[in-house]
Protein backbone atom coordinates (compact mmCIF):
# COMPACT_ATOMS: atom_id res chain seq x y z
CA UNK A 1 0.00 0.00 0.00
CA UNK A 2 1.68 3.20 -1.15
CA UNK A 3 0.58 5.46 1.69
CA UNK A 4 3.03 8.28 0.88
CA UNK A 5 0.76 9.12 -2.03
CA UNK A 6 -1.84 10.30 0.45
CA UNK A 7 0.43 13.14 1.47
CA UNK A 8 1.40 13.96 -2.12
CA UNK A 9 -2.26 14.07 -3.05
CA UNK A 10 -3.19 16.28 -0.14
CA UNK A 11 -0.46 18.78 -0.96
CA UNK A 12 -1.40 18.86 -4.65
CA UNK A 13 -5.14 19.27 -4.10
CA UNK A 14 -7.28 22.06 -2.74
CA UNK A 15 -10.32 20.63 -1.05
CA UNK A 16 -13.24 22.79 0.01
CA UNK A 17 -15.85 20.95 2.04
CA UNK A 18 -19.19 22.50 2.92
CA UNK A 19 -21.47 20.38 5.09
CA UNK A 20 -24.78 20.99 6.76
CA UNK A 21 -25.22 19.90 10.37
CA UNK A 22 -25.80 16.32 11.45
CA UNK A 23 -29.54 15.72 11.42
CA UNK A 24 -30.98 17.04 14.69
CA UNK A 25 -34.46 16.01 15.81
CA UNK A 26 -34.92 13.90 12.68
CA UNK A 27 -34.43 16.85 10.33
CA UNK A 28 -32.67 15.79 7.14
CA UNK A 29 -31.07 18.26 4.76
CA UNK A 30 -32.31 18.46 1.18
CA UNK A 31 -30.60 16.11 -1.25
CA UNK A 32 -27.93 17.53 -3.50
CA UNK A 33 -29.20 18.59 -6.89
CA UNK A 34 -28.06 16.99 -10.12
CA UNK A 35 -26.13 20.15 -10.91
CA UNK A 36 -24.04 19.92 -7.73
CA UNK A 37 -20.30 19.39 -8.23
CA UNK A 38 -18.78 15.94 -7.55
CA UNK A 39 -18.61 15.26 -3.83
CA UNK A 40 -16.34 13.51 -1.36
CA UNK A 41 -17.05 13.50 2.35
CA UNK A 42 -14.37 14.06 4.99
CA UNK A 43 -16.48 14.98 8.03
CA UNK A 44 -19.86 16.40 8.92
CA UNK A 45 -20.27 19.70 10.74
CA UNK A 46 -22.36 19.02 13.83
CA UNK A 47 -22.55 19.94 17.48
CA UNK A 48 -23.43 16.35 18.37
CA UNK A 49 -20.55 14.32 19.75
CA UNK A 50 -20.68 11.49 17.24
CA UNK A 51 -17.83 9.96 15.24
CA UNK A 52 -17.52 7.21 12.65
CA UNK A 53 -14.80 4.61 13.16
CA UNK A 54 -13.70 3.26 9.78
CA UNK A 55 -11.36 0.39 8.94
CA UNK A 56 -9.79 -0.34 5.55
CA UNK A 57 -8.88 -3.93 4.70
CA UNK A 58 -7.00 -4.91 1.56
CA UNK A 59 -4.89 -7.88 2.66
CA UNK A 60 -4.14 -10.32 5.43
CA UNK A 61 -6.06 -12.36 7.97
CA UNK A 62 -4.25 -11.75 11.27
CA UNK A 63 -5.43 -8.24 12.17
CA UNK A 64 -9.19 -8.35 11.50
CA UNK A 65 -9.99 -10.97 14.14
CA UNK A 66 -8.47 -9.14 17.13
CA UNK A 67 -10.03 -5.85 16.01
CA UNK A 68 -13.46 -7.47 15.74
CA UNK A 69 -12.95 -9.10 19.14
CA UNK A 70 -12.20 -5.72 20.70
CA UNK A 71 -15.21 -4.03 19.09
CA UNK A 72 -17.39 -6.84 20.40
CA UNK A 73 -15.90 -6.75 23.90
CA UNK A 74 -16.28 -2.96 24.04
CA UNK A 75 -19.88 -3.18 22.80
CA UNK A 76 -19.16 -1.05 19.73
CA UNK A 77 -21.95 -1.97 17.33
CA UNK A 78 -21.50 0.86 14.83
CA UNK A 79 -18.44 1.03 12.55
CA UNK A 80 -17.78 1.00 8.82
CA UNK A 81 -15.40 -1.39 7.04
CA UNK A 82 -14.10 -0.70 3.54
CA UNK A 83 -13.19 -4.03 1.95
CA UNK A 84 -11.28 -4.71 -1.25
CA UNK A 85 -12.80 -7.20 -3.67
CA UNK A 86 -9.90 -9.68 -3.69
CA UNK A 87 -9.68 -9.64 0.09
CA UNK A 88 -13.36 -10.54 0.43
CA UNK A 89 -12.97 -13.44 -2.00
CA UNK A 90 -9.92 -14.80 -0.17
CA UNK A 91 -11.20 -14.26 3.37
CA UNK A 92 -14.89 -14.97 3.12
CA UNK A 93 -15.39 -16.16 6.69
CA UNK A 94 -13.89 -12.99 8.16
CA UNK A 95 -15.96 -10.87 5.78
CA UNK A 96 -19.09 -12.72 6.83
CA UNK A 97 -18.22 -12.15 10.48
CA UNK A 98 -17.97 -8.39 9.84
CA UNK A 99 -21.41 -8.49 8.26
CA UNK A 100 -22.89 -10.73 10.97
CA UNK A 101 -21.76 -8.27 13.65
CA UNK A 102 -23.88 -5.63 11.96
CA UNK A 103 -21.09 -3.38 10.76
CA UNK A 104 -21.52 -1.27 7.65
CA UNK A 105 -19.57 -2.41 4.60
CA UNK A 106 -18.23 -0.24 1.80
CA UNK A 107 -15.93 -0.87 -1.15
CA UNK A 108 -12.17 -0.34 -1.12
CA UNK A 109 -11.87 -1.10 -4.81
CA UNK A 110 -10.19 -4.05 -6.48
CA UNK A 111 -6.55 -3.50 -7.47
CA UNK A 112 -4.79 -1.17 -5.05
CA UNK A 113 -3.81 1.51 -7.56
CA UNK A 114 -4.43 5.25 -7.58
CA UNK A 115 -7.63 6.10 -9.43
CA UNK A 116 -6.34 9.50 -10.52
CA UNK A 117 -3.71 7.79 -12.68
CA UNK A 118 -6.11 5.44 -14.46
CA UNK A 119 -8.63 5.75 -17.29
CA UNK A 120 -12.38 5.98 -16.79
CA UNK A 121 -12.77 2.49 -18.25
CA UNK A 122 -10.24 1.05 -15.81
CA UNK A 123 -11.96 2.70 -12.84
CA UNK A 124 -15.37 1.41 -13.92
CA UNK A 125 -14.03 -2.12 -14.35
CA UNK A 126 -12.27 -2.14 -10.98
CA UNK A 127 -15.24 -0.74 -9.09
CA UNK A 128 -17.59 -3.24 -10.72
CA UNK A 129 -15.22 -6.13 -9.90
CA UNK A 130 -15.10 -5.16 -6.23
CA UNK A 131 -18.84 -4.57 -6.15
CA UNK A 132 -19.54 -7.99 -7.62
CA UNK A 133 -17.12 -9.78 -5.28
CA UNK A 134 -18.73 -8.22 -2.21
CA UNK A 135 -22.19 -8.97 -3.57
CA UNK A 136 -21.32 -12.61 -4.34
CA UNK A 137 -19.94 -13.27 -0.85
CA UNK A 138 -22.05 -11.00 1.35
CA UNK A 139 -25.17 -10.27 -0.73
CA UNK A 140 -24.54 -6.55 -0.26
CA UNK A 141 -24.69 -3.87 -2.95
CA UNK A 142 -22.08 -1.33 -1.90
CA UNK A 143 -22.82 2.39 -2.24
CA UNK A 144 -19.89 3.79 -0.25
CA UNK A 145 -16.32 3.68 -1.51
CA UNK A 146 -12.95 4.66 -0.14
CA UNK A 147 -10.53 4.70 -3.02
CA UNK A 148 -7.17 2.92 -2.71
CA UNK A 149 -4.69 5.20 -0.92
CA UNK A 150 -7.53 7.72 -0.60
CA UNK A 151 -6.52 8.94 -4.04
CA UNK A 152 -8.81 10.61 -6.58
CA UNK A 153 -9.04 13.66 -8.78
CA UNK A 154 -12.07 15.60 -9.98
CA UNK A 155 -12.56 13.33 -12.99
CA UNK A 156 -12.47 10.11 -10.92
CA UNK A 157 -14.67 11.68 -8.29
CA UNK A 158 -17.31 12.69 -10.84
CA UNK A 159 -17.24 9.20 -12.38
CA UNK A 160 -17.70 7.48 -9.01
CA UNK A 161 -20.60 9.77 -8.14
CA UNK A 162 -22.17 9.00 -11.54
CA UNK A 163 -21.84 5.30 -10.74
CA UNK A 164 -23.92 5.85 -7.61
CA UNK A 165 -21.09 5.84 -5.10
CA UNK A 166 -20.46 8.23 -2.25
CA UNK A 167 -16.72 8.75 -1.85
CA UNK A 168 -15.64 8.65 1.79
CA UNK A 169 -12.38 10.17 2.99
CA UNK A 170 -11.48 11.06 6.57
CA UNK A 171 -10.79 13.99 8.86
CA UNK A 172 -8.63 12.18 11.40
CA UNK A 173 -5.94 9.81 10.14
CA UNK A 174 -4.73 7.57 12.96
CA UNK A 175 -1.52 6.92 10.98
CA UNK A 176 -1.75 3.34 12.23
CA UNK A 177 -0.49 2.19 8.84
CA UNK A 178 2.90 3.68 9.77
CA UNK A 179 3.08 1.58 12.96
CA UNK A 180 4.39 4.59 14.91
CA UNK A 181 3.69 3.07 18.32
CA UNK A 182 0.52 2.37 20.29
CA UNK A 183 0.68 5.58 22.31
CA UNK A 184 1.16 7.70 19.19
CA UNK A 185 -1.85 6.14 17.47
CA UNK A 186 -3.98 6.61 20.57
CA UNK A 187 -2.85 10.20 21.16
CA UNK A 188 -3.35 11.19 17.54
CA UNK A 189 -6.96 10.05 17.45
CA UNK A 190 -7.91 11.39 20.87
CA UNK A 191 -6.36 14.81 20.28
CA UNK A 192 -7.62 15.30 16.72
CA UNK A 193 -11.12 13.83 16.79
CA UNK A 194 -13.96 16.34 16.57
CA UNK A 195 -17.76 16.04 16.42
CA UNK A 196 -18.82 14.61 13.07
CA UNK A 197 -15.40 13.07 12.45
CA UNK A 198 -14.59 10.20 10.12
CA UNK A 199 -11.63 8.40 11.68
CA UNK A 200 -9.33 6.36 9.45
CA UNK A 201 -7.87 3.11 10.74
CA UNK A 202 -6.80 -0.14 9.11
CA UNK A 203 -7.44 -3.82 9.72
CA UNK A 204 -4.95 -5.08 7.15
CA UNK A 205 -2.03 -7.09 8.45
CA UNK A 206 0.41 -4.28 7.61
CA UNK A 207 -1.09 -2.27 10.49
CA UNK A 208 0.29 -4.26 13.38
CA UNK A 209 -0.50 -1.89 16.25
CA UNK A 210 -4.12 -0.94 15.55
CA UNK A 211 -5.68 -3.61 17.75
CA UNK A 212 -3.34 -2.67 20.60
CA UNK A 213 -4.36 1.00 20.46
CA UNK A 214 -8.05 0.43 19.78
CA UNK A 215 -9.27 -0.29 23.35
CA UNK A 216 -7.79 2.97 24.65
CA UNK A 217 -9.16 4.88 21.65
CA UNK A 218 -12.68 3.58 22.28
CA UNK A 219 -12.47 4.27 26.01
CA UNK A 220 -10.91 7.69 25.45
CA UNK A 221 -13.53 8.81 22.96
CA UNK A 222 -16.33 7.66 25.24
CA UNK A 223 -14.73 9.49 28.16
CA UNK A 224 -14.88 12.64 26.03
CA UNK A 225 -18.60 12.06 25.51
CA UNK A 226 -18.48 10.61 22.01
CA UNK A 227 -20.72 7.87 20.67
CA UNK A 228 -20.19 5.82 17.54
CA UNK A 229 -22.24 5.82 14.34
CA UNK A 230 -21.79 4.36 10.88
CA UNK A 231 -20.65 6.59 8.04
CA UNK A 232 -24.12 6.43 6.48
CA UNK A 233 -25.71 7.53 9.73
CA UNK A 234 -23.18 10.34 10.06
CA UNK A 235 -23.80 11.76 6.61
CA UNK A 236 -27.51 11.07 6.38
CA UNK A 237 -28.29 14.68 7.10
CA UNK A 238 -25.40 16.26 5.26
CA UNK A 239 -24.86 17.69 1.83
CA UNK A 240 -21.17 17.74 0.92
CA UNK A 241 -19.40 19.46 -1.93
CA UNK A 242 -15.71 19.40 -2.76
CA UNK A 243 -13.55 20.75 -5.53
CA UNK A 244 -10.15 19.46 -6.54
CA UNK A 245 -7.55 21.46 -8.49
Amino acid sequence: MTMIRRFLFRFSATLLLLCTGFADGGQVAAAATAAAPPAAIFKVDTAQKVVALTFDISWGEKSPGPILDILQAKHVTKATFFLSGPWVLHHQEIARRIKSMGFEIGSHGHMHKNFSEQSDGWIREQVHKAEQSIKDVLSIKTTLIRTPNGDFNRRALALLNQMGYTVIQWHTDSLDWMNPGVEQIKARVLTKAVPGDIILMHASDSSKQTYLALPAIIDGLRAKGYSFVTVSELISGARARSTVQ
